[in-house]
């Protein structure tokens, strides 16, 4: 699990997967402006944490033949009117609520690829099915505290 911050004051974090699956979960960022690049890979992340700012969340995304999936709390508005489709792609939201949580504004193309929406309880679930979460057991084991990766609004 790569918990250090990726970016410097004032600009996005950026985020890049070239042919490679990249999960960015729990307390990852402090950021609210990521830049995402993909090429036949896979990015997920984790927009749970309390420590990212309130306030709107900007994404702005470059994929080609690949899945983003945004982890995000039960009431987030998703706003993807901006989001530029080319070929085979959608975002899939099952839920599909926009209840009167922060909004996630996605923009940027998207070249035959999709982006997958988990909340509440499955975002949780998601985050669980990883290496990253059975690593973050495993250390909160050795520390004796707990693990945040599967609900980062969880702290000792």
């Amino acid at each position: 699990m790569d918990t250090t911050p990726t970016t410097t004051a004032g600009a996005p974090a950026r985020v890049h997967a070239h042919y490679d699956n990249v999960k960015k979960l729990g307390h990852w960022t402090t950021d609210r402006r990521f830049e995402v690049r993909a090429r036949r890979g896979m990015v997920v992340l984790d927009l749970r944490s309390p420590r990212i700012p309130d306030g709107d969340i900007d994404i702005e995304l470059d994929l080609d033949h690949s899945m983003v999936k945004l982890l995000v709390p039960q009431d987030a508005r998703i706003d993807h009117w901006d989001l530029r489709h080319t070929g085979r792609g959608r975002v899939k939201d099952w839920t599909g609520e926009n209840g009167g949580g922060r909004t996630i504004r996605v923009t940027g193309e998207v070249r035959h690829g999709e982006i997958r929406i988990h909340r509440g309880g499955v975002a949780t679930l998601s985050a669980m099915f990883s290496r990253e979460f059975v690593q973050d057991v495993r250390r909160a084991r050795r520390e004796g505290g707990t693990p945040t990766v599967a609900d980062p609004a969880y702290e000792d």
